[in-house]
């Protein structure tokens, strides 16, 4: 799936929510069903800055599945200490994992605005929020170099 069809779906998800409450919870759902990160990747190298809660963030260059030219794609791990951070965090990986650094650097993620979730979130939540972004795509860039 491409990233946008990727948050079209979660778009389709949330719109089925009406009560801010629910869609929290959908969140928290979201994160508990996230595999955890290995104990060795919680790292202090791992952290991301500008992250109320703490959030670590790995990333790993794997081989394309079959797809055109098999180009190398980055696949993210990540884990927080806080419940709607997981979830925030899960739905990124969902929306950028296992795609190529380009289309990484790329994507306009809309679905943060269109699910509403920017303006539910506390400023701090939402500095967190811009930060694992921007740290998923400085990933993308090194990898990049990488290649």
């Amino acid at each position: 799936m491409t990233i946008n069809e990727i948050q079209d779906e979660i778009i389709d998800e949330f719109s089925g929510l009406d009560d801010w409450m629910d869609k929290y919870q959908l969140l928290i759902d979201l994160g508990n069903e996230q595999a955890p990160l290995a104990e060795q990747y919680k790292t202090e190298a791992n952290l991301i800055d500008g992250c109320q809660s703490r959030v670590w963030l790995v990333a790993e260059l794997v081989n394309g599945s079959g797809e055109a030219g098999g180009e190398k794609r980055l696949h993210f791990q990540a884990e927080s200490d806080a419940l709607i951070v997981k979830g925030i965090v899960a739905l990124l990986i969902r929306v950028l994992s296992d795609h190529t650094p380009q289309e990484i650097l790329d994507a306009d993620l809309y679905f943060i605005d269109q699910i509403g979730l920017k303006e539910h979130l506390s400023p701090t939540r939402s500095n967190g929020l811009l930060a694992m972004i921007k740290q998923m795509r400085a990933y993308a860039v090194a990898y990049q170099l990488k290649a």
